[in-house]
């Protein structure tokens, strides 16, 4: 979905993005209050993140050190002081009219993000995208509008949660160096990763710790930039690129039509396809941004920013290098550090399993089944120790590659109180091995199916087929069927 296959010749997409991202501390930016999420609603308040008069914020020293550090992680530049500021707007969800945020000087400043993106298959590229800054602000409430449709239009009433209002809030802008859906979904693909990697969120977007917001202009080749639109609030990948598409196809049509654009805040209707405008976009000057005069200033010495540098870890791009140089495909090393099961692997390899098989188990067999189950994989219990012995059990003829998926699926039931060699003798899923018992098996098959055997022995050697699977079912599955071939083939043209 290039923007050569999205817009007609001769037009060019830019995108900027706007990346929020709660930051997984125990208390609130400003207060003391619990983060903990899914907690009843309006439980976790207090006079300060309910905006009563006289209550005064404090920061929260660990916010300033993760966003330092996430800054870090994305390239950036770390100012040695900067401010708070009051960005004034009325909404229900900010109950002092004012959220503080951070203005002229942030925190994090030119940064950048390199990242992968597929070209053909298998193939990829590296692309940057330049960063302008992250800064520290505080989440706003959660508005509950109740109705059919679940939005303010058509609602019968909504309810404010002030739960959520206050908690840490991340914003990371990017310059509008993006050109195609492919690189907007890379990138934000990446940067959820580096999140969780660092360890200063979960980034889960589909309950809201991580979103995006998407800024879209169209220009013929060589103009100045368009005029741009904001779709907000999108929670997932698929729906970054889909949206992307929809408004640069539906801004086009309108540019070729002589209408203006307008500068707007759009939603994004994921059933609808479509994005549908919201507000008409508020500028700088309408947010009449002054230093909130309640807080100090944020002083971070370039010592104490080394301090936080050495806390770093492996990040995702060095990680797949390492799995690539390893043995794994590029495409094996972007599922598996994007998929979050980059440290099973590691503790899998470390157990003794090959690197690739373990890989493939991974991204395949069990990927398959939390996503069934509607699980992750750490609440499946699997660990590397569980992938390196079942790998163990394959190798060494225990368990064939169709027991080993039972196997699988019974350790993750269990989620992970008994490891695979329990499990198979527990079940009694061993491999037939044993060439004296598989040979008695294979006699009587061979006995009790003349014409097969007649057809085998007549130079149809496909027929054999039919006795593997007759032995197989004779053992409900169990035989080894490398050697109940040869087996076979052994008494038939013995």
């Amino acid at each position: 979905m290039t923007t050569a296959s999205i817009l007609p010749e001769g037009w060019e997409l830019i995108v900027g993005l706007e990346v929020h991202v709660e930051l997984t501390t125990t208390t609130k930016m400003w207060c003391g209050c619990s983060t903990d999420f899914g907690a009843a609603p309006n439980t976790n308040v207090c006079a300060v993140c309910t905006g009563q008069p006289g209550s005064l914020p404090v920061a929260n020293a660990r916010a300033i050190e993760d966003a330092t550090l996430l800054g870090l992680a994305l390239n950036g530049g770390i100012h040695g002081r900067c401010w708070f500021h009051r960005k004034n707007y009325f909404y229900p969800d900010l109950a002092k009219n004012y959220q503080i945020s951070q203005y002229d000087v942030p925190l994090v400043h030119d940064g950048h993000l390199d990242v992968e993106v597929e070209v053909a298959d298998g193939a990829f590229e590296t692309r940057r995208v330049g960063i302008e800054r992250l800064h520290m602000e505080e989440d706003t409430a959660r508005s509950l509008h109740v109705g059919d449709t679940g939005r303010l239009h058509g609602a019968d009433r909504s309810l404010i949660d002030y739960n959520r209002c206050g908690i840490p809030l991340l914003e990371i802008v990017s310059h509008p160096d993006i050109r195609d859906p492919e690189t907007a979904q890379a990138y934000l693909r990446e940067l959820q990763a580096i999140v969780r990697a660092v360890g200063v969120s979960d980034a889960r977007m589909e309950e809201g710790s991580m979103r995006c917001d998407a800024n879209v202009s169209v220009r013929r080749f060589g103009e100045p930039l368009g005029t741009r639109c904001e779709i907000k609030n999108l929670n997932s990948v698929r729906s970054l690129g889909r949206a992307i598409a929809y408004e640069a196809q539906r801004q086009v049509v309108l540019l070729e039509d002589g209408v203006a654009i307008r500068q707007e805040t759009r939603h994004w209707d994921e059933g609808k396809g479509v994005t549908e405008t919201l507000r008409v976009k508020e500028t700088v000057t309408d947010y009449r941004y002054f230093p909130d005069p309640d807080l100090v200033a944020v002083v971070s010495p370039a010592e104490r920013v080394e301090e936080v540098r050495a806390r770093l870890p492996e990040l995702p791009a060095a990680a797949r290098a390492r799995l690539v140089a390893a043995g794994l495909s590029p495409a094996q090393a972007v599922t598996v550090v994007g998929g979050g099961s980059l440290t099973v692997l590691d503790d899998a390899i470390a157990a003794g399993a090959d690197p690739s098989t373990a890989a493939n188990r991974l991204t395949g067999e069990v990927a398959g089944q939390l996503g069934a189950e509607g699980i992750t994989l750490e609440e499946s219990g699997l660990t590397g120790a569980h992938l390196a012995e079942l790998e163990g059990l394959v190798a060494d003829g225990t368990l064939s590659t169709k027991l080993a998926k039972q196997v699988l699926a019974s350790v993750i039931d269990g989620r992970g109180a008994h490891g695979p060699k329990q499990v198979a003798e527990t079940e009694g899923l061993q491999q037939v091995s044993d060439e004296g018992e598989l040979r008695a098996i294979v006699e009587q098959v061979v006995a009790d199916n003349a014409g097969t055997v007649a057809a085998i022995r007549g130079g149809n050697d496909k027929a054999i087929g039919a006795l593997v699977g007759q032995v197989m079912k004779a053992t409900r599955g169990q035989a080894d069927p490398r050697k109940t071939n040869e087996l076979l083939r052994a008494v038939i043209h013995g």
